[in-house]
């Protein structure tokens, strides 16, 4: 199987292609400007592994959270891809992706998080399989102990070191990953090709619907959206 997996929920731009191992990969950071950037960046990728999009027997996006703007770029590639080619598409959350190239030491668990502005982030807890241990949140910076474990965790995200400064204080077990703050799609890519072995193609035929945590902005004068200033 190869499966073509992408981002551009948060402040990151990826696209990697998998089948039995990876085949081809970029990753950068951006904050703004995925819509004309992710289609070239993707005729990249499959220019370098010598694949057309008739190759292709599945797709993975992110679903958020993340800006509107970035899921809106995603899921509507995934979506036209995907109807074009008759192809699956598993979605997948960036707090999943953050966590999923984390190695933890014995008894830690991972703490997601994503710096949501206005004192806010975005936060979500995992066993070290991956298994969610909450639901994925958007809470209020200072009531993050409030849903963190008890057991010793590690930390990663834009939002890890802020949640690090608030556990010294509370002189809880926490230490930041030694992993990308950012959504990468080999780690998208992973995380799909499991979906697709355990569940099959048949289960991801319906385009994932975007996980919104927050209600969007209003415009600002002049219709401009505010996920690009």
């Amino acid at each position: 199987m190869i499966l073509l997996a992408f981002d551009t929920a948060q402040g990151a731009l990826s696209v990697a292609l998998h089948g039995d191992k990876p085949m081809a990969h970029r990753h950068e950071l951006r904050h703004r400007g995925h819509a004309e950037a992710l289609m070239p960046m993707i005729a990249e990728v499959l220019e370098e592994a010598k694949i057309g999009y008739e190759d292709l027997d599945a797709l993975a996006v992110t679903i958020g959270p993340g800006t509107f703007t970035g899921l809106r770029v995603g899921l509507s590639a995934a979506r036209g891809i995907a109807l074009a080619r008759s192809l699956p598409i598993v979605g997948v959350t960036t707090l999943e992706a953050i966590a999923e190239p984390v190695i933890c030491d014995e008894g830690e668990r991972i703490v997601s998080a994503f710096d949501a502005r206005r004192g806010e982030i975005y936060l979500q807890v995992f066993a070290t399989d991956l298994k969610p241990l909450s639901p994925p949140l958007l809470i209020p910076l200072e009531e993050a102990q409030l849903h963190l474990p008890k057991e010793k965790m590690v930390g990663v995200g834009t939002a890890a070191a802020l949640i690090d400064d608030l556990m010294r204080d509370h002189h809880r077990a926490f230490r930041l990953a030694d992993a990308l703050p950012q959504p990468d799609a080999l780690a998208i890519a992973r995380i799909a090709l499991a979906r697709l072995k355990d569940q099959g193609a048949h289960a991801f035929r319906e385009a994932p619907a975007p996980l919104y945590l927050r209600a969007p902005d209003a415009r600002l004068p002049g219709g401009i959206d505010p996920d690009e200033v």
